[in-house]
């Protein structure tokens, strides 16, 4: 939901657009959408920090940019023509053909380093280049997508089977990784010309293979990982140390996690047995609360990704629910317990291996990407119904397509399948 800080932010921010922006007018779009998703994750409650937060900003730009634009004042209320002006540039953006937004229509490159199924990509944090893939041969590497020619920047070796999930710290400087040989492990690759080098390795503890892991946005010195066994955990990498009550044993294999992404503490867990839990989450101290079992799917839940929006059209956040019932799941997150309400659901096969989606990066409009085991990547709008809201198709893999990842900026999208083979698609609306 939008607040009157966030619109007085967009107000400001949108008076210096054409200076900012004045010989690239999509750049301008860009931004303003770059904006709404920053302030939405780094939201602050503090009415003293908003107003401080303001008022620097505001100087700022009137540094950089000159004062003849500064009419008002920022420290009350906005004023009628900076809500309109608001409310112009954001419907302007949401006007913006979903198709055209989505129009991913060709191959941009090729990765085959990988000799088995890749079942994680993701690009970096705010970062259009950087893509670190995690496969079933025991590596993960990571890529350079727009240098000339994209090419593998490094390699990291070291899990004595394959490596299920990947995570990137929020600076980018640290990767963790999950693996079928019972270990979790931190990789610090702040320093890309050297050789990225392991920092710790961690033991499950009960020397299962852990099957999914993810830095908590919170707190970026604790990771969460589910293992074969049902236990979630929570991990002090600083320590290599389980927080104390930080673990919690639910029954099946933890196949999927997510995390709230805008400063909350509640974790949604899914397994093979097709249940989504969620739970509470103590920032500090790394313990953990059972809350609720708020999904029963009729297939194993391969991936969950979380989502918020500004948008007056979806005020809540959403889960995104990939379930092994040939069904891609879009669900309302109702309250701070993580209960779901369903939102919609497309038809899509998949029903035996680990096919995950994701949202698409832009702010403003429901956009999502998954793969599907005929290979072909379904790129979906949410506000359609029907067969309507399948509004791009990518076909170029040969086998089924497990992974995706989005840059940040929409001009890339990643997919890999099941031979290793990953596929950077270009979008025309975009540029490299």
């Amino acid at each position: 939901m939008i607040t009157m800080w966030h619109q007085q932010v967009f107000a400001l921010d949108a008076k210096y657009n054409a200076q900012r922006a004045n010989k690239l007018p999509t750049l301008g779009i860009l931004y303003i959408r770059r904006r709404n998703q920053l302030l939405k994750e780094k939201f602050s409650k503090d009415p003293k920090i908003r107003e401080s937060y303001l008022k620097l900003r505001s100087k700022l730009l009137s540094l950089r940019y000159g004062d003849n634009l500064e009419q008002a004042s920022f420290s009350g209320h906005t004023s009628e023509d900076e809500r309109s002006e608001v409310k112009t540039k954001l419907q302007s953006t949401q006007r913006k053909s979903t198709a055209e937004s989505f129009a991913f229509d060709g191959v941009h490159h090729v990765f085959d380093q990988h000799s088995a199924p890749v079942m994680m990509l993701k690009f970096a944090n705010n970062d259009r280049s950087k893509l670190c893939c995690a496969s079933l041969d025991g590596s993960l590497s990571i890529c350079d997508a727009i240098s000339t020619p994209p090419k593998v920047i490094a390699l990291l070796e070291g899990h004595k089977k394959g490596v299920t999930a990947l995570d990137w710290s929020i600076t980018n400087d640290l990767i963790v990784s999950s693996s079928l040989d019972g270990t979790i492990r931190l990789w610090n690759v702040l320093h890309m010309e050297n050789c990225p080098t392991c920092l710790r390795v961690v033991n499950d503890q009960q020397r299962a293979e852990v099957l999914c892991c993810g830095f908590v946005p919170i707190n970026n010195n604790l990771v969460v990982a589910g293992n074969s066994q049902g236990l979630v955990q929570i991990l002090n990498i600083s320590t290599g140390i389980y927080t104390r009550g930080g673990s919690c044993k639910i029954g099946g294999k933890i196949l999927s996690l997510t995390c709230e992404g805008s400063g909350g503490s509640v974790i949604w867990v899914g397994t093979d047995r097709g249940i989504v839990i969620s739970f509470q989450l103590e920032p500090g101290s790394g313990r953990l609360t059972k809350l609720k079992r708020i999904l029963e799917a009729g297939g194993m839940i391969t991936s969950l990704s979380w989502r918020s929006w500004l948008s007056k059209d979806t005020p809540c956040p959403a889960l995104l629910v990939s379930s092994a019932c040939n069904m891609v799941l879009l669900y309302h997150i109702v309250d701070n317990q993580g209960s779901l309400s369903l939102w919609t659901k497309y038809p899509i096969k998949h029903k035996q291996y680990f096919v995950r989606s994701t949202f698409c990066p832009q702010m403003e409009t429901c956009l999502i990407a998954t793969g599907s085991e005929d290979g072909t990547i379904h790129l979906l709008d949410s506000a359609r119904q029907g067969k309507a809201a399948k509004i791009n198709r990518l076909q170029g893999h040969a086998s089924p397509t497990l992974a995706l990842s989005f840059n940040y900026d929409e001009s890339l999208l990643a997919s890999a399948d099941i031979q290793g083979l990953i596929i950077l698609w270009r979008n025309r609306q975009r540029h490299i």
